[in-house]
């Protein structure tokens, strides 16, 4: 019986998709909505956020935004040696599978986090889902040129989005009927509900990220395991770095990328924390409320956001649906800076994000696996990738603070992002100026 090409397999495709359901409910539950909330409120004792960790005092928001940043300084630094590594032995899959259990168990282990007496499972546990959730996305990422054809990638990556979009806000709903309704479920305190939400958005990770391990296509290579397979790692990944010298229009396009995914991604983890300080809430249990409710309004609207972009591309090419939203993005910051100060303003800024929020998330990685050069390499090329992704998230979250730091404002700190989006521009044009992206209607 004849194989099946995967990128001729539905079952395939679906499986893909599948994993942003599975690992969305990380980004979503841990990262954004609830556990910063949690972690706020068990380390603040007599309106005090001080705490102690290892020997020192931390303002208790600024330990969790370090605890963060080193994960992510931690998967920057070791992606591309264990990328290459993966590459070169044929085990991408089984890579993938090693960084999503990891950060699975990880989010369930954070039911044991129930205070200051245990701050360090906290530490730990946060950390180590963030590690094991941005390593899984590097493999998850190089699978998208061999599971779709070059015309499909930019549909089949927007329907990988809003399975994650919709799949991570039915588990934050769900989580928020324990939060807000105790008495459907015995009367459970906040606390419990809250620990709850942690250990089940771990379990269903892990549980649904089986389907995508089933079906995923086994990897083209599959050399035997080597005794020097470190060495050769840092060999394969020093070969992809020539070969990016030898591709301009793919190196510009990292390099845009750097600056406007900076942008955004300090957008999206520090949107909460604007909305905290800067807008005027009635009373602090409507801010909470309203900024949950923001956050549901971001991931519904980003579906929609997701599939109008890639029609977008589709009709007038990758590149321009890009500055599109880019554009679009400069647009909301320079609004935010100067009108929005009433929860109503901050709840229409939040659907024009998750509009332009999906859209560029989606095109960037399509765009940039239809720019990769034929090679069975993509996990290490999509290392680099990766590695600008969290670079500039560390980048990008440490500018916005400092300015903030200085001048004791959140919007004067939204200049710097239009900067970002401004350079990310001028860095997309001189990309779409090379000759090249004719045929692969990057354009």
């Amino acid at each position: 019986m004849e194989e099946i090409n995967p990128k001729e397999n539905r079952k395939v495709v679906r499986a893909w998709t599948f994993y942003d359901w599975a690992n969305s409910a990380y980004s979503l539950v841990i990262s954004s909505a609830l556990f910063p909330i949690y972690f706020s409120a068990v380390t603040t004792v007599n309106g005090s956020h001080e705490v102690q960790f290892l020997g020192r005092s931390f303002n208790s928001e600024s330990l969790q935004s370090y605890a963060i940043s080193l994960a992510f300084l931690v998967i920057a630094a070791v992606s591309p040696m264990l990328s290459s590594m993966a590459d070169y032995s044929g085990q991408k899959k089984k890579f993938m599978f090693f960084f999503s259990t990891l950060g699975a168990f990880s989010c369930s282990m954070l039911w044991f986090f129930t205070g200051l007496e245990n701050l360090w499972i906290g530490i730990t546990c946060s950390m180590l889902a963030a590690i094991g959730y941005a390593g899984s996305i590097v493999f998850y990422n190089a699978y998208l040129p061999e599971v779709a054809l070059p015309e499909d990638q930019d549909h089949v990556s927007a329907r990988g989005f809003s399975m994650g979009y919709i799949g991570s806000s039915l588990l934050l709903i769900f989580n928020l009927t324990m939060i807000l309704f105790p008495q459907w479920y015995g009367g459970v305190d906040n606390g419990t509900a809250m620990r709850f939400s942690f250990l089940l958005t771990g379990v269903w990770w892990f549980g649904f990220a089986q389907y995508s391990f089933a079906h995923l296509p086994k990897d083209p290579l599959a050399r035997p395991f080597e005794r020097d397979l470190l060495a050769k790692g840092y060999r394969e990944l020093k070969v992809v770095w020539q070969q990016l010298q030898e591709t301009p229009r793919l190196k510009a396009f990292l390099i845009a990328f750097f600056f406007y995914n900076m942008a955004v991604q300090t957008v999206m983890y520090l949107a909460t924390l604007f909305g905290v300080q800067e807008i005027a809430w009635p009373d602090e249990q409507s801010k909470q409320s309203g900024l949950i409710v923001c956050i549901l309004l971001i991931q519904f609207v980003a579906i929609g956001g997701a599939h109008l972009f890639s029609r977008l591309s589709s009709r007038f090419g990758n590149i321009k649906a890009l500055i599109v939203a880019i554009v679009m993005w400069m647009l909301i910051c320079i609004s935010v800076y100067f009108f929005v100060y009433v929860p109503l303003d901050f709840y229409v800024t939040a659907s024009f994000v998750g509009l332009v929020m999906g859209g560029i998330q989606s095109l960037s990685r399509s765009t940039y696996s239809k720019m990769l050069p034929d090679t069975h390499d993509h996990a290490s090329y999509f290392s680099f990738y990766d590695v600008c992704d969290k670079c500039g998230t560390v980048f990008g979250t440490f500018v916005f603070g400092y300015v903030n730091e200085v001048t004791g404002s959140m919007r004067d700190s939204i200049v710097a992002l239009v900067i970002f989006f401004l350079i990310g521009i001028v860095l997309l044009l001189r990309v779409r100026r090379s000759h090249q992206l004719k045929d692969l209607n990057l354009r």
